[in-house]
């Protein structure tokens, strides 16, 4: 009986233990980004992003789209740490600032429909995610996001240019301020 009870209790994981990773802070199974944030002033921005891709759904994006609205864009994939600890943060601030206009997007690298769909679900997140399995959305993305850093977050302001960037895990009450920012520019 006791030798039941030690196997039941090997077999335990905890609830996710992947973003138990992250917060441990020991990098394993993905290239961490540093933690850096860095914000641009309106007159150091290069150019507009330009980036067309589809999302899961199959509908075609183009950042032109965006243009008059603050937008937030995650790198991410399923299996990454504190992708999956910074998820419910980007789900809240995506509501809290959905009346305000800014739109949330996701950049999967990695991960088929079904398993981008089945980490949506499990964390909550509403907002839509780029197919990027081909890689041409980080590469449109190549003179603001680091290939390897994982995840990565980019505030545009409304005339489409990054006005900040987060390397590594986004932290809300960092991000909410970015955002707030970007909203309050007049141009």
């Amino acid at each position: 009986m006791a030798s039941g009870a030690l196997l039941l209790a090997g077999c335990a994981a905890p609830a996710d233990s992947l973003a138990a990773q992250a917060r441990a802070g020991d990098n394993k199974n993905y290239i961490a980004g540093d933690g850096s944030v860095s914000e641009f002033a309106p007159e150091d921005r290069s150019a507009p992003v330009e980036l067309e891709g589809p999302l899961y759904d199959g509908t075609i994006v183009n950042a032109k789209d965006w243009r008059g609205s603050v937008a937030v864009l995650n790198v991410w994939y399923a299996a990454c740490a504190p992708c999956r600890t910074e998820a419910p943060d980007l789900e809240a601030l995506n509501q809290e600032f959905k009346a305000d206009g800014v739109l949330f997007y996701g950049i999967n690298l990695r991960d088929t429909a079904a398993t981008a769909a089945a980490f949506e679900r499990t964390f909550g997140t509403t907002y839509p995610s780029f197919d990027d399995a081909d890689g041409s959305i980080l590469l449109a993305l190549a003179d603001y996001v680091p290939p390897r850093a994982v995840p990565t977050t980019l505030v545009l302001d409304k005339q489409g240019r990054v006005s900040a960037r987060v390397l590594g895990l986004a932290e809300k009450g960092t991000l909410k301020a970015l955002i707030t920012t970007a909203l309050k520019e007049t141009f």
